[in-house]
């Protein structure tokens, strides 16, 4: 068969941005907004490149390569079996579900409790009930979730287009001045943010998910599979920034009358009080109550699958229970706490997925070379783990002090000079092997078709 329908064409294309429109997705923009203030335009250009750019390229990665592992396993398969639970544990327990579980919390319950009321035990008992609900859904995950997705996503997409309507008839306010590094760094500030949506390792899992979808509507022919894939991605792509400029320019609004939030969680609380008073804060706390309930289901069932197919001792419903047991507890933490633990983790693993995209995207040019793929991935991921050390406290000693040495090492960025020498380097040595030794050396090494 040939090319998707138009509607068919529409539908994967809503359901890509559905997947990775999350929670992070609604918070992180207008905190960002709020905190680069008059800066926010340049902040979010960077903020594009990690949370819409490299997300999308992700998709088609994956897609391109038949599956995660197989992508990884260009490095090594050892590498791509622990890159591939790493990959589900940030997106999954230990980071994703728990902060999908706070973040109802902070909109729908913290700012409506009495003073009197201690908020550590009404967040254990929020959290114990919403991962109860959440537990029970996945364990016979019906169409009953789909449905509510379906309609929570465009409810969450018209409220966003309301409340920027009526930040245009009722204005909040002129933007503030930037805070912390917006001041001096906002491009590179922002491009670190987008980390926090967590897009682009979750890509990692979207893409062969959204390439099947093409192929169940009649897409045989792998080139329009990726063609679609791509197309796909670039609409997906594009309601996402759509979305993030609204969001970042209400925070951005938001800054110079309330001054610094302590999460994005507040600051859209905030936006939607100023402009359409408590119910209209209400509203939007359901709805994304509702949402997150969907996206925690979603992933308590794709890690559960994932991590039943690694052990077969434990079922599916028996890594259901630990999930969400698991979440449930981290999500007690708090938001903050959450977000703080996610900042180092992400740190050390998403220049590894950045740049395990980048050379999938000159898979052409490499020609799959395992010295290319070892030696560059290597590199970055010594760098982002040291890097994310650093900022917990950790000393490496001789190896520390010379990552401080790097270009734009203490902006997070160390990584990029070297993974970019380390790629140069390869590349010829790479060329100039195969001109020396006709052989093929490095045919030993055996990598899945794509």
């Amino acid at each position: 068969m040939g090319n998707l329908s138009k509607k068919d064409f529409i539908l994967v294309s809503l359901m890509l941005f559905s997947l990775f429109f999350g929670a992070g997705n609604l918070i992180f923009p207008p905190f960002l907004g709020q905190s680069a203030g008059h800066q926010m335009w340049i902040a979010m250009l960077g903020f594009f490149i990690t949370a819409v750019g490299f997300p999308v390229l992700g998709v088609i990665a994956v897609a391109k390569s038949k599956g995660l592992y197989n992508l990884a396993a260009r490095v090594n398969p050892v590498f791509a079996s622990i890159f591939t639970v790493l990959i589900y544990l940030s997106i999954g327990p230990g980071l994703g579900i728990p902060r999908a579980g706070s973040l109802p919390f902070e909109m729908a319950v913290a700012p409506y409790l009495p003073a009197e009321v201690s908020i550590v035990l009404a967040r254990f008992l929020f959290t114990a009930l919403f991962f109860a609900c959440a537990y029970w859904l996945a364990l016979s995950p019906t169409k009953l979730v789909d449905r509510m997705g379906k309609v929570l996503t465009p409810t969450l997409l018209t409220l966003i287009v309301l409340i920027f309507v009526g930040s245009i008839i009722k204005p909040i306010g002129e933007y503030g001045m930037p805070t912390h590094d917006y001041q001096t760094i906002p491009f590179v500030k922002g491009f670190l943010e987008g980390y926090l949506t967590m897009d682009t390792i979750a890509a990692l899992n979207f893409g062969i998910v959204i390439a099947l979808a093409i192929r169940t509507k009649g897409v045989t022919d792998e080139k329009l599979v990726i063609q679609s894939t791509i197309k796909s991605g670039l609409v997906a792509g594009s309601l996402l920034i759509f979305i993030y400029l609204i969001l970042g320019h209400l925070g951005a609004m938001s800054g110079a009358v309330h001054g610094e939030t302590e999460n994005g969680a507040q600051t859209l609380t905030y936006v939607m009080n100023d402009i359409f008073g408590t119910p209209g804060a209400i509203l939007l706390a359901i709805v994304f109550t509702l949402a997150c309930l969907t996206t925690c289901v979603g992933l308590i069932t794709s890690c559960g699958q994932y991590f039943a197919s690694l052990t077969p001792k434990i079922s599916y419903n028996g890594w259901a229970s630990i999930l969400a047991l698991c979440s449930m507890t981290l999500a007690n933490m708090g938001l903050n706490q959450i977000l703080s633990l996610s900042v180092p983790v992400l740190d050390a693993i998403y220049p590894v997925a950045i740049v395990l995209i980048v050379l999938s995207m000159m898979n052409r040019l490499i020609k799959e070379s395992f010295l290319v793929y070892r030696v560059t991935i290597l590199v970055t991921g010594i760098v982002s783990v040291i890097y994310a050390l650093n900022q917990v406290g950790i000393h490496l000693g001789l190896l520390t002090t010379f990552c401080e040495r790097l270009p734009l090492y203490h902006e997070g960025l160390g990584w990029v000079s070297l993974a970019l020498g380390a790629m140069v380097v390869t590349i010829v040595l790479d060329h100039v092997l195969d001109l020396k030794n006709t052989s093929e050396p490095l045919a030993s090494v055996n990598y899945i078709e794509e």
